[in-house]
């Protein structure tokens, strides 16, 4: 009989079958106070990581646009505003709590966006049918990045883009004071906002588990993503990666 395949969970060795109800059981722990701890957690710099996406997607009326782990649709409200009442943004997300929790603002904002609850690894969309697909700081969280990649690139039509946010391994010497931030400030701010310090733990955690700069980029070269690069933020805190559906 074959042993189970093992991933990390944060720094804990977890089946790969367990890492998706875990990961779920976090973000729904947290959807309700999510955007609240964003902010708090990166004194606002999210919201500028996020517009610098904005910026480089370059997003044009009617054009059709995935964001994958959108969540509270952030990312995906950005999109929508440049794609216009022509244009199509889809905002997806694996897990339930942190969609509905979107699907709300963003219908109180008067914003009407087409939602689905769905696997990145297997999504639900057909070959070369969009122009852009977005992943904002969700990527580590999947069990098989590289699948996901590859989903991401199938549904990319020709000549689309994928564009991936996320936390990578910050300048040297600004790494001592980002662990003792990440590892005794945030799950303390995440117990007193959102009484929870394990799902915030575990964020730390995950970002130190996450691909590097040049990991990732190499994975998506491995996944057939042609011209990739990626802009470094906040001294490497977060990164942001491009690449061509060539």
């Amino acid at each position: 009989m074959a042993e189970d395949k093992t991933t990390h969970f944060g720094f804990k060795t977890v089946a790969e079958t367990e890492k998706a109800t875990k990961v779920a059981e976090v973000f729904h722990s947290v959807a309700n106070r999510y955007d609240l701890m964003n902010d708090l957690m990166s004194v606002g710099l999210h919201r500028v990581w996020k517009r610098f996406l904005q910026l480089k997607a370059n997003v044009r009326p009617g054009m059709c646009c995935l964001d994958i782990a959108g969540g509270t649709g952030d990312v995906a409200r950005l999109l929508a505003q440049d794609a216009g009442p022509t244009g199509q943004v889809w905002l997806t997300d694996i897990n339930g709590s942190m969609l509905g929790v979107g699907r709300d603002r963003l219908l109180d904002e008067g914003m009407m966006l087409p939602t689905a609850q769905c696997d990145a690894e297997k999504l639900p969309f057909p070959n070369d049918y969009f122009d852009l697909v977005t992943v904002a700081f969700g990527l580590r969280n999947m069990t098989h990045k590289e699948a996901a990649l590859q989903e991401m690139r199938r549904v990319l039509r020709p000549g689309g883009r994928l564009m991936v946010l996320e936390f990578s391994k910050v300048w040297k010497p600004l790494a001592p004071l980002y662990d003792l931030y990440s590892f005794q400030v945030l799950p303390r701010l995440g117990e007193a906002v959102a009484k929870d310090s394990a799902s915030y733990k575990y964020l730390a955690e995950s970002i130190r588990m996450h691909p590097d700069q040049e990991t990732l980029k190499g994975m998506m070269t491995e996944a057939g993503f042609g011209k990739v690069g990626y802009h470094n933020l906040t001294g490497g805190v977060v990164a942001l990666h491009l690449g061509y559906k060539l």
